[in-house]
């Protein structure tokens, strides 16, 4: 297995927070349209993405505290 900095860590924190701000932003907009529903599949995929992201960057914070 590859050894992963944890400045490359805090690099790739970095940037999955950048794409979770963004994926937020962009549900919010799909939601606030007149018709929502149209843009149910797009909004779900979205929702699936932040999750996922999410989980990511939990696994680096545990990564990023140890010693």
């Amino acid at each position: 297995m590859v050894e992963i900095s944890k400045d490359d860590l805090k690099e790739a924190k970095r940037q999955i927070d950048s794409i979770l701000h963004k994926l937020t932003r962009a549900v919010s907009t799909m939601e606030s349209k007149d018709d929502p529903k149209r843009c149910r599949s797009q909004i779900t995929l979205a929702n699936n993405r932040i999750k996922a992201l999410e989980i990511a960057n939990q696994l680096i914070e545990k990564e990023l505290e140890k010693p």
